[in-house]
């Protein structure tokens, strides 16, 4: 229970509103997370015998669906939802009376961040980096190493704009935009509908509540950009696991910053830009320094992607 306090008060902290949520529902409520043509064949619910009302007779299998409902039930009401909810789902075993209560996370997003003020602010919906963005804030609060976002095709969700959380190699979660066919079978707002679901043990496995803190640096960082040219089905995560392997304990960061596509770099191809940090916890670092860690970079690029260096 300690780590599932941990995740409420990381999720709150970046805005979120806990939720509660029912646990009972109906095989056709949770049927709506998936277009009509991807819906899955028939599967097993714990029912009820005396539910206290007709829609909902069986116990929860997916949280996804119910988060999605709280959303529908509550986005007329305000500007912008940001939620979560932290619960079980009930999943039959064969052969034993009572079901696997496994823990959950879902996320929901929609609408506005900020509640209408006499403030300037920002007005655009909330959009997939809005929740890409909280879950990498609840990783790093969490200490969870070795995190990558990989592409990923899920019915309930909209194509291009879907992603699996992983941590070394581990499924932690999915998460992503909501399949406008999927919009279809919810009154929703306007605004692009935003959700994750979690399996909560294996993220508190991934987490490192007891960590050692690293010192300051006291030399300063030198700071470089550098742009390649690599085929299209290169992908972004692999990139930047080759420059971090390939700069060593100097190269304190790397992030991808722009992706550009023009026929001047060639059919197929794409520009990644990276900015680089090399820092010594011991020294300052020189030029000479900089140009080693940078070549080496570029040289792992080109064995492993045939990347080359952008001129223009």
């Amino acid at each position: 229970f300690e780590s599932e306090e941990k995740i409420r008060d990381i999720l709150v902290s970046l805005g979120l509103q806990d939720t509660f949520a029912y646990r009972q529902t109906s095989e056709e409520r949770e049927a709506r997370i998936y277009p009509a043509s991807s819906a899955p064949a028939q599967r097993n619910y714990v029912r009820i015998k005396n539910p206290a009302t007709p829609d909902r007779n069986v116990m929860r299998r997916n949280a996804l669906a119910t988060m999605l409902e709280l959303i529908e039930h509550n986005g007329s009401l305000v500007s912008g939802l940001a939620m979560f909810e932290l619960g079980p789902v009930f999943l039959p075993v064969e052969g034993q009376l009572l079901p696997h209560e496994a823990r959950r996370l879902s996320i929901g997003l929609t609408g506005e961040w900020q509640s209408p003020s006499w403030q300037p602010q920002r007005v655009q919906p909330m959009g997939f980096f809005d929740l890409k963005g909280i879950i990498e804030g609840l990783l790093e609060g969490l200490h969870v190493g070795d995190v990558r976002f990989e592409s990923a095709n899920e019915p309930t969700f909209h194509p291009g704009r879907c992603a699996r959380v992983l941590s070394a190699n581990a499924l932690l979660g999915v998460m992503g935009e909501i399949h406008p066919l999927v919009r279809e079978n919810y009154d929703f707002p306007l605004t692009p509908v935003l959700a994750a679901e979690f399996d909560l043990e294996a993220l508190i496995s991934a987490a490192n509540l007891y960590f050692e803190n690293k010192p300051i640096f006291a030399f300063p960082a030198v700071f470089e950009d550098i742009a390649v040219i690599v085929d299209e089905e290169a992908s972004a995560a692999n990139i930047l696991d080759e420059i971090n392997k390939a700069g060593g304990k100097l190269l304190t960061s790397a992030s991808l910053f722009d992706i550009y596509r023009d026929a001047k770099i060639g059919a197929g191809k794409k520009s990644m830009a990276y900015t680089l940090t090399y820092q010594a916890a011991d020294r300052t670092l020189t030029d000479k320094d900089a140009e080693t860690i940078r070549n080496r970079i570029v040289r792992a690029l080109k064995n492993k992607f045939g990347a080359v260096l952008r001129s223009v």
